[in-house]
């Protein structure tokens, strides 16, 4: 009896060791510094996933970080192959600073940032005690993440393709425009995504598209020019200037401009026929404030755009402001100039919406009341 209990009793001592030394084991794997910190891995190898890794005193910030490590990889791609979609950019943002054109491709490149992070997952997250330092570690299984890239650019190709079939197609000429910008924006991304299907393929090879953006957007330039002109009939004070800032502005847009154009009033023969009519008004007149270091001048300007095929109204804008300055010529200068940035802006805003269709013209446009009427108002 006394053998038994003593054999029952080294038993228990010999799988309590056992699972001592099991736990010990694991603790001493889950202390041991990771490979893959330093860049390589065997649980997780560059031929069959693509990593990133973060640092950080909080689990949520280095998981985080490792997030932005590995879409920064993607990103330095992107901006690279930025420089083929200049063309594109260009037509986009032709009257607008160089700060709105990189907010254009920063949109593209978080579309295609967002789909590929759609594939990513934490793989492994690891404490160092002694740092206080929390390691982690972001990856996405490359066969799976070129599947999902593949299965969108083929959706985008199909899209494209429908976009140039009925641009080619299309009678009406505004159909025709839209179309072909949809399909120039598609390849836009299409070749966003194409480049994150580089960064994952080992032999860094795509899909090439059945077009160029180059040749798309060459093509909308050249239909607009020919066919989308303007005529551009302004009343009131600084006509001329006013004229001249508008006609810059749609002309950078990819507009011709219709009808009378000079300061003398005369027709051009060899303009083509208008398709739409901006029709305005443009005021200044003196305000008399007691500032006895300032004089002040006060402007408004106000428009319609007409799509003469259909004789609707398809856009208004109405705006003024005020400004002010040493003397009353250098404050009429002034105000001058803001009423020509402001109005050819909000007038080439407001035609690109209705031709390219990213806007609706609203239901019922009565004629704008911004600026008075009364022509007893003084002159500065």
């Amino acid at each position: 009896m006394n053998d038994w209990r003593h054999s029952s009793r080294a038993g228990s001592l010999f799988v309590l060791c056992i699972v001592m030394m099991c736990l010990f084991a694991a603790c001493s794997l889950r202390e041991a510094r990771p490979d893959w910190i330093d860049g390589t891995s065997v649980g997780y190898p560059a031929s069959q996933y693509l990593v990133g890794v973060g640092q950080s005193e909080r689990r949520t910030g280095a998981e985080e970080q490792a997030y932005a490590a590995l879409s920064k990889i993607f990103k330095a791609e992107i901006v690279a192959r930025s420089k083929d979609w200049e063309s594109y950019l260009v037509v986009e943002n032709r009257s607008h600073a160089s700060a709105e054109r990189r907010l254009t491709l920063d949109s593209v490149t978080q579309v295609s940032t967002d789909k590929v992070l759609e594939n990513v997952r934490i793989l492994d997250v690891w404490f160092d005690q002694k740092k206080g330092q929390y390691y982690a570690l972001a990856g996405m299984d490359k066969g799976q993440a070129e599947s999902a890239m593949l299965d969108r650019i083929s959706e985008l190709d199909h899209s494209i393709e429908t976009h140039m079939t009925e641009a080619r197609e299309a009678r009406d000429k505004l159909s025709r425009v839209r179309n072909l910008k949809r399909a120039a924006k598609n390849l836009v991304v299409r070749d966003a995504y194409n480049t994150d299907l580089r960064v994952l393929r080992g032999s860094g090879q795509g899909n090439p598209s059945l077009y160029r953006i180059v040749d798309v957007t060459n093509e909308l330039e050249g239909f607009l020019s020919a066919n989308l002109a303007i005529a551009v009939d302004l009343s009131g004070d600084q006509v001329d200037a006013v004229r001249r800032a508008l006609i810059e502005g749609l002309t950078r847009e990819g507009f011709s401009i219709a009808g009378p154009t000079s300061t003398d009033g005369a027709i051009h023969p060899d303009k083509p026929r208008a398709e739409l009519m901006v029709t305005g008004t443009v005021r200044l007149w003196p305000l008399d404030v007691r500032d006895p270091q300032f004089k002040y001048v006060r402007w408004c300007s106000d428009a319609v755009i007409e799509d003469l095929s259909t004789q609707r109204i398809v856009g208004a804008v109405s705006k003024g402001g005020r400004e002010g300055h040493l003397t009353d010529q250098e404050a009429t200068a002034k105000a001058v100039r803001v009423m020509q940035h402001e109005f050819s802006s909000d007038i080439a805003r407001a035609i690109a919406g209705y031709v390219y269709g990213e806007s609706e013209p609203p239901a019922a446009i009565g004629t704008p009341k911004g600026c008075p009427r009364d022509e007893r108002v003084p002159k500065p």
